[in-house]
């Protein structure tokens, strides 16, 4: 297990249990203490059926893969020309569309998230954003909201960046310069704002063309719409290791939008992408478990956190999508 998660978010007894209480929909359950190797497991559960995609479901091709230029990509970001950045390791890299790298830039430490927007790339680093110009050269560092962040997923707009802050469990709302504007998501019942469950290193937000934010609420199994004020305006998505729903612990962790209004979802554990209206309601699959079997194998029935997807769109629908564990990127296309 890694330290980020013994140090930022459920202790493993608290994990587990959790993973237990919730095996009966998510189909999972560990091996009981004490039990001999070689024994059976009486309680074990088969998951293989959920690790074949039903190729009727699957409404997407692979038009290209390519590898990112370091290791450890964590995220990925299409500017307003549909220019390729990721964030891996202590590198963000601009992508040529083959996959050949453009430029980049080194970081101080290693990043967790990216945006871009107009001149200037934000970059999350665990604790603290900061903002380069194209060309890698450093324009501001903002102040750490606070010694339990852990900064896991950007949307910028015209005044505002949002931040998924995973360690404070919260949406951290700045504007352009860096200053702290307010803080949105924490629970409050008077506000009718459930709070957010972020077991572990997983935690996404993106703004949307209506204005609104979808936000992840892995914990809850779920994707929540929020105004840029705080308010909460709904939610869908309910847990299971069915297709239509959320499997493991803590799922979807990331999101990307469709132009359309259309909402992505990327899982771990389970690894995979999936296309929902914008009422939640499944559409089809963008790549199955099968695309992901090195991500897959890191996910044992104690441990689901490490592995990881994240996505992005670009302007004509097509759907990137980042594997944190084999490094690198496939570009799906709409079937005809």
């Amino acid at each position: 297990m890694s330290d980020f998660f013994n140090d930022r978010f459920l202790g493993r007894r608290d994990f587990v249990r959790r993973t237990l209480a919730g095996a009966a929909s998510l189909g999972v359950l560990s091996v009981l203490a004490g039990e001999k190797a070689k024994e059976a497991n009486p309680f074990a559960y088969d998951v293989s059926k959920y690790l074949a995609t039903d190729p009727k479901l699957v409404g997407y091709t692979q038009k290209h893969l390519f590898r990112t230029p370091h290791e450890g990509s964590r995220g990925l970001a299409l500017d307003a020309n549909d220019n390729l950045f990721i964030a891996a390791g202590k590198f963000v890299s601009e992508l040529k569309a083959d996959g050949s790298t453009a430029s980049e830039f080194a970081l101080t430490d290693e990043a967790k998230c990216v945006a871009v927007a107009d001149d200037s790339i934000y970059v999350g680093l665990r604790d603290h954003i900061e903002v380069f110009t194209r060309k890698g050269e450093r324009k501001a560092m903002w102040e750490t909201p606070g010694a339990k962040a852990y900064l896991t997923g950007l949307a910028v707009s015209a005044n505002d960046l949002f931040v998924a802050d995973a360690g404070q469990r919260v949406l951290l709302r700045y504007d352009r310069s860096g200053k702290l504007v307010m803080r949105l998501g924490e629970r409050n019942k008077e506000r009718n704002v459930p709070g957010f469950i972020v077991p572990s290193a997983f935690f996404s937000v993106q703004l949307a063309n209506d204005g609104l934010l979808r936000v992840t609420n892995p914990g809850r199994h779920r994707v929540e719409t929020y105004t840029v004020g705080g308010d909460f305006e709904g939610a869908w998505g309910k847990p299971g290791a069915a297709i239509e729903n959320f499997c493991g612990c803590c799922n979807p962790i990331n999101l990307a939008l469709l132009p359309d209004g259309r909402v992505v979802t990327l899982e771990k554990g389970i690894p995979r992408v999936k296309v929902h209206a914008a009422d939640g309601a499944f559409e089809s699959v963008v790549a199955g478990t099968e695309s992901f079997a090195e991500n897959a194998k890191l996910c044992g029935p104690n441990d689901c956190t490490v592995g990881g997807l994240a996505g992005a769109v670009d302007a004509q629908g097509r759907i990137y999508i980042l594997d944190f564990v084999a490094n690198n990127v496939r570009v799906m296309e709409r079937k005809t």
